[in-house]
């Protein structure tokens, strides 16, 4: 991250000493912000994962059950589907789409 804001300064003729923010740099330069990409990662893994089938190991990691481990302080971490979910919302889609026996969308998470 830091390597990358460094080298889009560099090309664009900027120093730290500008004092100008990282969004706007990301802004006049076209280059997507880090939310997008970690949530582009995240759900091309969710898709790679989903094909798999039951048995393999990304998939039997879904059904464990976390409730049993003892948590520390403050707010309880999401679970990898919640974030999924949340991903999935906010780019409009309500369940994740895969394409059925003859070709045809189906929808389902």
């Amino acid at each position: 991250m830091v390597a990358k804001m460094r080298m889009i300064r560099w090309m664009c003729g900027y120093k730290r000493l500008d004092r100008l923010r990282n969004e706007t740099i990301r802004e006049t330069t076209g280059v997507a912000p880090i939310e997008d990409k970690l949530r582009e990662s995240r759900l091309r893994w969710f898709g790679h994962a989903k094909r798999r089938s039951v048995d393999a190991p990304v998939r039997r990691c879904e059904s464990i059950n976390l409730l049993s481990c003892k948590s520390g302080r403050g707010q309880s971490k999401k679970s990898w589907r919640e974030v999924i979910r949340y991903d999935l919302k906010f780019i409009g889609l309500m369940e994740w789409p895969r394409i059925g026996f003859r070709g045809n969308l189906v929808l389902g998470l």
